[in-house]
This record gives C-alpha cells, structure tokens and sequence, in this order.
C-alpha cells in the first residue's frame, strides 16, 4: 500500500484542538503550526516528537460501521485526513500541508493507559493503532480542505 500512495495525497477534513488533555477535541477550521512546537494553543504542543497528531476518516469510519456515532475530534487528534492512509507510512516519511507546512511522521499508534469511552462501548478504538504523529518541520496556517501530500 505503501508505494500506491508515494506519489498521491490527501486532504485535510478537519483541525481540531483542546486545552486540556484527554478530552475530545473540538473543530475549528484553521490553526497555526509552529516549527519544533506543534499546534498553536493545543494542550499536547511543545512534545518532542509528538508534536501533532493525525488520524484518517477511513479509520474513524470503522468504528462508526460499529454503530457508534463518532467523527473528527473523538479520538483527540489534532488533524483529520482523508485519502491516506497514514498507519501503512514509514517513520522519517514527509509531508506538505497547504502551500508552506512540512510535517514529519515520528510515531505510528500510541500505548492507551486507559481505556477511552469509546473502546468501553465498542471493545476496540483505532486511535492506537492507526492514529500517527508528527513534528512540524515548517510552520503555518493549515485549514480544514488544504491539500496533504507524500513529499
């Protein structure tokens, strides 16, 4: 899968933030990413190589073929694509988001200390596996509709 997608791209459904950690993030259409920061405002910013946090609709469209009703946001990433799928991608691998932002991958899946709501409901959530990390390399404005691509 790796190789179909060197050459394509996605695109960016939703950005999403909250001021505290452990909750569900909430929509707001634009943000700024700041070069070895991460999201301006964003609880989980300033971590080293967790910086921003990404996770494919296609991977929250398989809980919601579980009968939950959950979107962009639930699963507390900060950045919702579509068209990629970013848990088959290699570490170091690079990204262009909008006309100036360059992310780079840093972690595949997370360890879930504690089970989250949506895996005591359904007995599974994606977010561990397929959710991805990067660090901002470039800073900018990135807004839900912008172009990401592989570079």
């Amino acid at each position: 899968m790796e190789k179909e997608q060197e050459k394509k791209g996605g695109t960016i459904v939703s950005v999403n933030t909250s001021l505290r950690k452990g909750r569900k993030k909430h929509g707001i259409g634009t943000c700024i990413l700041k070069t070895d920061y991460g999201m301006e405002g964003d609880a989980h910013a300033g971590m080293e190589i967790r910086q921003v946090s990404l996770l494919a609709q296609e991977s929250i469209d398989k809980i919601r073929a579980m009968g939950i009703e959950v979107g962009p946001g639930d699963f507390a990433e900060n950045l919702t694509t579509k068209g990629l799928v970013l848990h088959e991608l290699s570490l170091g691998t690079r990204f262009r988001v909008g006309e100036a932002v360059l992310l780079e991958l840093t972690q595949i899946g997370k360890i879930c200390h504690d089970r989250c709501a949506i895996f005591k409901t359904v007995g599974d959530c994606v977010m561990p596996r397929e959710g991805v990390f990067v660090r901002v390399i470039a800073g900018g404005e990135v807004k839900a509709g912008d172009n990401i691509e592989i570079i």
